[in-house]
Formats: structure tokens, C-alpha cells, sequence
């Protein structure tokens, strides 16, 4: 955990994120009391694949294109 000043962390937005990395927690004192405390958000989660989510749909015993066809003739 670092701890930096109000006027240190001004200083210090341009290279914030590589801190955060590098600490873990960054907190912020304003005349020697806590006023905020910095964590890193979650590690984003992958985006999965599209073949795996099609791969998790259920079949259709009729292809779309029929469903398609049946409901503009049935308007």
C-alpha cells in the first residue's frame, strides 16, 4: 500500500495506473488523514467466443428461413 498526499497524487495521474499495478492499494491523505482509497477494478472477464454460443443454443427442428416464410404469409 502507498500512501500519497492530495498534491502527490495530482503529480502522480500520469503514471497512476502503473502504481496501482505495481502497490495494489494507493491511498490519499489530506493533512495526514485517509480522505480516498484507490484499488484496481476486477480483470475484465474474456469475452467468449460467438461458435462457443451458438454452440450452447438449442436446435430448431425447422430452419429460420421457413419460420421467416410462414409468418409473412401469414400476415
Amino acid at each position: 500500500m502507498k500512501a500519497l498526499s492530495v498534491r502527490e497524487a495530482r503529480g502522480a495521474l500520469s503514471h497512476l495506473e502503473r502504481l496501482l499495478e505495481q502497490e495494489g492499494e494507493v491511498v490519499i491523505t489530506r493533512r495526514g488523514k485517509s480522505v480516498a482509497r484507490l484499488v484496481p477494478l476486477e480483470r475484465k472477464r474474456p469475452i467468449p467466443s460467438h461458435r462457443a454460443l451458438r454452440e450452447k443454443m438449442p436446435r430448431l427442428g425447422v430452419g429460420s428461413e421457413a419460420l421467416v416464410r410462414e409468418d409473412r404469409d401469414g400476415r
